[in-house]
């Protein structure tokens, strides 16, 4: 069955609960529904009033967890062409469950009696169903007394002021002028309640290309509603609604690009990840003594793979350096410290493979595990599926990366191994230098199961950029590259060139707004800034024809085409917004030897901005650059000395 479309959902967030419906706000069917921990809580959702269904007349978004909804009801209240019966639906969605608040308004010149009646029910389904395409289960009336599944899923509802008919029924008689209220809470009430996830963001950006101020604000009001709590730590839960829950890759990477926001969430997410690293092999779940895993479900929502499952070749990579990037941000060095155990290891399985770090699937895995994990992400230019065992490019570059990462951390807290996994980088930057590059002059996006390359021009050569992996002229071919896959809106994930490109295939020709900004990040760290500003301009493009809330994906041809089963918001895509601004200001922080270093992208291709609280071992920077790329620091961290490049 089909995956459902979500494409013209109006989505609200505070994980790990998301509420999703079309514009009118009934909830009809497919993904429609309140979920929490991949639980539908409320399947239907419809309001009539005197027996007529509401016209609807548009949405208003306020917030990541808020939407509101305008109808009106053209055969009550006046005759005439105006309309003067209003009903407006403020739903919030809460950490358990949410609310939602009819208001009924009057503006006619008569005395109004009607029936307002609300239609709800549940199914319990578990969102893997739903994503599958399942026509659902029987539907469960939902009345004041809430329903209980089976397996003990437990949904309350409660209705103020309290229905007066059968069911959810209210008799309301409204003067002109008037308005009567309504308001139902929805609780699944048979999980715990979750720690808060900590006060809000205050990190943002007043620019004079005004798209920036929007797509950064509303990247951190969605950031914020993807936190989610692990005991006492807090991380970003990967999107909404297929993936809210913790995510190797995707939780670190949206930490990581989210640094600006400050360093909690990134250690967080560092420890909820790290108490949970492999320790034995078992092909059922693809754990690995050492290895990070790639995501964890509730046992009772579980679907395709096991409740934690280890299937990703790539977060034990990303783990060792979104630690050090935390660590120069200004993670505390104790915090660091106590991870260190789980540095060694995380390394220990990076060595541990031969030649590449190499992946092949397990009967119940994913075929794939680099970030491109759909079943043929991995294509040569022909078109033709590449076999495993696979080692993709990026992850030699994570590894490369990691190996020196964890290299300083060692060698920074003073315990043994340094100068062995810097040599194991440097022996690996030699046999990618001899094994990867193709004739074209660009890397294979892997190397097969026999050692050929996998030959398509792919995004995932941009991730190379920045790690240290290149050369000077090997990363200058690569931006080259890179400008050859850029859309007017991000960069393409494959070149149309391939036999495999489709703007609307999920890894073969899309625009993913995190690749792009991994990208971006890479080319300025290698100085290729011309490039770097044109693909600002590109995400601030996509970031306008999508109301500045950027999907997980989308087709970035001559127009954005909505991916129509891509979540919304995703962590890492939203996330795009404070990496442009660590793009934009070319900052470097190294808060363990007492600096940050600002170059500008020069001239700003978003003209003069001002970026305020954007946190640096928890204190404040606030800066404004002017188009020409000057340079005013109002207030820095303390004990930190600031260098501007130029100066």
């Amino acid at each position: 069955m089909a995956q459902p479309y979500l494409h013209e959902h109006v989505t609200c967030v505070a994980a790990p609960a998301t509420w999703l419906s079309g514009p009118s706000g009934d909830l009809t069917g497919g993904a429609d529904g309140l979920y929490v921990c991949d639980r539908r809580v409320l399947a239907r959702l419809a309001v009539t009033v005197a027996g007529h269904d509401p016209v609807p007349l548009g949405v208003r978004r306020p917030g990541a967890a808020e939407a509101e909804f305008a109808a009106v009801l053209p055969r009550l209240g006046d005759v005439g062409p105006d309309p003067t019966v209003r009903l407006t639906r403020h739903r919030v969605a809460e950490a358990l469950g949410g609310t939602e608040t009819l208001t009924l308004a009057n503006a006619s010149h008569e005395t109004l009696t009607v029936a307002v009646e609300v239609n709800a029910a549940t199914d319990f389904a578990a969102m893997g169903v739903v994503k599958q395409g399942d026509p659902g289960l029987p539907l469960v009336d939902l009345a004041p007394d809430g329903a209980k599944s089976a397996d003990g899923m437990t949904v309350r509802l409660d209705a103020s002021p309290p229905p007066d008919g059968p069911g959810l029924r209210w008799e309301v008689t409204l003067e002109p002028r008037q308005t009567w209220s309504a308001r139902l809470t929805l609780v699944r009430a048979d999980v715990p309640q979750e720690p808060a996830p900590g006060a809000p963001s205050p990190l943002r950006v007043e620019a004079a290309d005004r798209r920036l101020d929007a797509l950064v604000a509303t990247g951190v009001q969605d950031l914020d509603a993807l936190r989610r709590a692990d005991g006492p730590d807090v991380y970003y839960t990967a999107g909404s609604p297929w993936y809210l829950t913790l995510f190797g890759r995707d939780s670190l990477w949206a930490a990581r690009l989210a640094l600006p926001m400050g360093t909690e969430v990134a250690a967080g997410t560092l420890r909820a990840l790290a108490r949970r690293q492999g320790r034995v092999h078992d092909r059922a779940t693809d754990e690995e003594p050492g290895k990070i895993l790639h995501e964890v479900r509730p046992a009772d929502a579980t679907y395709d793979l096991p409740p934690v499952y280890y299937g990703t070749v790539d977060a034990t990579a990303l783990w060792i350096s979104t630690l050090t990037d935390a660590y120069r941000w200004g993670m505390p060095a104790a915090e660091v410290a106590a991870l260190l155990p789980n540095v060694e290891r995380a390394l220990e399985w990076l060595g541990g493979h031969e030649g590449f770090v190499r992946y092949s699937a397990s009967e119940r895995g994913l075929t794939n595990h680099g970030w491109k994990d759909s079943g043929d992400g991995v294509q040569h230019a022909d078109g033709r599926l590449a076999t495993a065992p696979l080692a993709l490019s990026e992850v030699q570059a994570y590894a490369y990366r990691a190996a020196l990462d964890g290299a300083g951390l060692l060698e920074a807290f003073g315990r043994d191994g340094a100068e062995r996994w810097r040599g194991w980088a440097r022996d690996l930057a030699e046999r990618f230098r001899g094994a990867f590059w193709c004739p074209g002059g660009y890397p294979a996006i892997a190397l097969d199961g026999e050692g050929n390359r996998v030959d398509s021009i792919a995004s995932n050569m941009g991730h190379l950029l920045g790690t240290g992996l290149l050369n000077e002229a090997e990363s200058r071919a690569v931006a080259e590259h890179l400008a050859a896959l850029r859309s007017p809106f991000g960069i393409r994930t494959v070149a149309p060139s391939s036999a495999g490109y489709n703007i609307l295939s999920y890894h073969l020709g899309s625009v993913w707004p995190h690749d792009t900004a991994i990208a971006l990040l890479g080319l300025v760290r290698d100085g290729h800034r011309e490039e770097a500003a044109e693909v600002v301009r590109a995400l601030l493009a996509a970031g306008e024809r999508f109301a500045f809330r950027l999907p997980e994906l989308y087709g970035g041809d001559d127009a954005p085409t909505p991916y129509p089963a891509a979540c919304r918001p995703q962590a890492w895509a939203a996330a795009a917004g404070p990496a442009l601004l660590t793009a934009l200001l070319g900052l470097d922080v190294d808060v363990p030897a007492g600096r940050l270093t600002l170059a500008p992208l020069t001239p700003s291709p978003i003209g003069a901005f001002r970026v305020r609280d954007l946190r640096i071992a928890g204190a404040p920077l606030d800066v404004t650059v002017t188009e020409a790329g000057a340079v005013t620091v109002h207030s820095a961290p303390p004990g930190l000395r600031v260098e501007v490049a130029g100066r």
